[in-house]
């Protein structure tokens, strides 16, 4: 557990702990080689542009009607010497489909107070949680409204149809802590579920609710050490899944100007089951071997009892590197947690290195077939790799799309064909950029036809950088 003094430091004294980080990382020396976050694909866009009447190759499925939207760090000044690329000043990009046609293309910068202070612009407005604004990581349809969302500090942003109106937003004034990148919704009772945490309480993790309104219902603390960073969490009918796992806050990392979260051996590695109405006191938790997730495809009760939580697993994370994530991913395990012997047994599905599990979200919490991910070069997280895989968890098949040499998929999402669609009747929606070509398109695919020619494909005329996470969004 954080020690008194860490803890009084971190809560009093955080500006001048920024002021010392600041001066911290304009003293660190320059990178021998181009920092690999910030050139080639990853290279920032500059400018906030509106392209309307798109180019489309295909035919746009009816269903497409609405807002494809993504979110990732695209930084205005950024250091070479310090930047990390979970930390860029945030931009989404948005591609509106109606009527088998690609309507417009805007991508606009996140306005944190930074941006507006770089971009002479001003800031969005709402309050703010705390002095950390920069939000990054995700963009997502919640009760009608669309969000940008970030873990470990700020409030979400509430944004406009067109991305031209952002406001921080606690959630009409119900939230009160920080929130999570990764909120998921419960197809069976329209409630969000998220594990929210924050730099300054190391202490502590929360199991935050938002109703089918949108509007933050439950805020239950629950007890943890060293300050874990838990990026996505999963839920069963039963339990909410909390991931406790070895990266948490460092002070000494982050006073030297580095991105704050390390590789921790000392930190016990266990998956914790929070009863959905339970308290802290109610959590089962579960030993397992030092390993980290970043992301969940879903999660499930068994008929046994027992809870099945299917995850993209890495040995460590953040061990070494500085500028980003910096080890390859196992492939994708599923975790069985023996709520009675607690315990986890941990089985590989696939060891192909990749990324981004998504699910048909109507099977969130429940038994479920088929899972989509991006694939990863063998070495490292990196968006290079040129593949999509379908996993069919009941036969262990995999199938894929290959999109050819320099074209590179980010996350993609399934988007059913219609209410009453199967699991897998339907389109897999996302962007790839063809990097020979300087251009991005968006991407519509048939999920029970993977390895097919595309159903349709918008054209943007330059390149997206990477980033993080996307959402279709219905009209």
């Amino acid at each position: 557990m954080a020690s008194a003094v860490e803890t009084i430091v971190r809560s009093t004294l955080s500006k001048g702990i920024e002021l010392l980080a600041d001066f911290n990382r304009k003293r660190l020396p320059e990178p021998a080689k181009a920092h690999p976050f910030l050139a080639g694909i990853h290279a920032p866009m500059t400018e906030e542009l509106t392209l309307d009447d798109l180019a489309v190759t295909g035919t746009i499925p009816p269903v497409f009607d609405g807002r494809y939207l993504r979110i990732g760090p695209n930084p205005i000044e950024p250091d070479p010497a310090s930047y990390h690329w979970f930390m860029g000043d945030g931009m989404v990009h948005g591609i509106a489909l109606k009527d088998g046609k690609a309507i417009w293309y805007r991508n606009r910068f996140i306005r944190s107070k930074a941006v507006g202070a770089l971009r002479d612009v001003p800031p969005a407005p709402g309050p703010r949680h705390g002095g950390f604004d920069t939000v990054n990581t995700n963009v997502i349809g919640i009760a009608g409204r669309t969000w940008a969302l970030v873990e470990a500090g700020s409030y979400p942003v509430e944004l406009s149809d067109d991305l031209d109106e952002q406001t921080y937003n606690p959630f009409d004034d119900t939230l009160a802590g920080s929130f999570t990148a990764h909120p998921h919704r419960d197809p069976l009772t329209g409630e969000h579920h998220a594990i929210a945490y924050e730099a300054t309480d190391p202490d502590t993790v929360r199991h935050v609710v938002l109703s089918p309104a949108g509007l933050v219902v439950r805020e239950e603390p629950i007890a943890v050490k060293h300050g874990p960073s838990i990026h996505d969490c999963a839920f069963t009918g039963r339990y909410a899944v909390i991931l406790d796992l070895p990266v948490t806050f460092s002070m000494k990392f982050y006073l030297g100007g580095h991105f704050p979260y390390r590789w921790n051996p000392s930190h016990q590695a266990r998956v914790g089951l929070l009863p959905r109405d339970g308290t802290a006191a109610d959590v089962i938790w579960c030993d397992v071997d030092p390993s980290y997730v970043f992301h969940v495809a879903n999660a499930f009760d068994a008929a046994d009892g027992g809870v099945v939580i299917d995850v993209v697993a890495y040995d460590t994370m953040f061990a070494d590197g500085t500028q980003g994530p910096d080890a390859a991913a196992r492939g994708l395990e599923r975790w069985t947690v023996d709520p009675i012997a607690r315990t986890v047994t941990r089985r590989t599905i696939d060891a192909s290195p990749q990324e981004f599990p998504r699910a048909d979200e109507r099977r969130f919490g429940q038994p479920y077939r088929y899972a989509y991910t991006m694939a990863l070069p063998a070495d490292e997280f990196q968006i290079g790799a040129t593949a999509l895989y379908k996993h069919d968890l009941e036969t262990g098949a995999r199938s894929t799309h290959e999109f050819g040499a320099g074209r590179h998929p980010g996350e993609f999402v399934f988007v059913p064909a219609h209410d009453d669609a199967a699991e897998d009747e339907g389109y897999l929606i996302g962007l790839v950029v063809d990097l020979p070509r300087d251009r991005t398109d968006l991407v519509i695919l048939d999920a029970r036809r993977l390895g097919a020619d595309p159903v349709a494909s918008v054209r943007i005329p330059h390149r997206v950088p990477p980033g993080f996470h996307g959402n279709w969004v219905a009209g």
